[in-house]
């Protein structure tokens, strides 16, 4: 398993490395500003001047603390709970939980998303009687698998499912 600064399981009772934490969550900001404005480009479009500007790592994180006490994820919260105590990590504030929880469902988002790209890059060579507004796509383990194996994850099926 690869060391991150969260999973530090060789060294025992060392908290995480803030510096780091934060310097990937800048990064991760950057990456994120950098992909939109590559959208805005693509599609030749411009932001609607009466939207926020969008957060970045200057963000002041006592406000976005405040902001999680009302948000409600997909994931409830007493999963999260659950599957944190069984990692090991333990805390009452119920914003680490909804936090960790946002982070889960963007994760989960974010591999289902590549899983259809992989699914429409795929089927891009067939005939269909469908329209493209009207066509359905099915999530399968042919489209499931690459998606996953670039966070990380690898699957495959077993042997009596080929």
């Amino acid at each position: 398993m690869a060391a991150s600064p969260l999973n530090q399981s060789n060294i025992p009772d060392q908290k995480p490395d803030i510096n780091v934490l934060q310097a990937q969550l800048k990064e991760k900001a950057q990456q994120q500003q950098d992909q939109l404005k590559l959208m805005q480009t693509d599609n030749n479009t411009e932001l609607d001047r009466h939207d926020e500007p969008i957060p970045t790592s200057g963000t002041n994180l006592a406000e976005f603390l405040n902001q999680l006490e009302d948000y409600v994820p997909t994931i409830p919260d007493a999963v999260t709970v659950s599957y944190m105590q069984r990692a090991g990590f333990e805390t009452i504030d119920p914003r680490v939980v909804r936090l960790i929880s946002l982070a889960s469902q963007k994760f989960v988002s974010d591999i289902a998303h590549d899983a259809l790209q992989h699914c429409k890059m795929r089927g891009s060579g067939q005939s269909s009687r469908k329209s493209g507004k009207d066509k359905r796509y099915t999530l399968t383990m042919d489209d499931l698998a690459p998606a996953l194996k670039e966070y990380g994850i690898h699957v495959k099926k077993p042997p009596y499912f080929v």
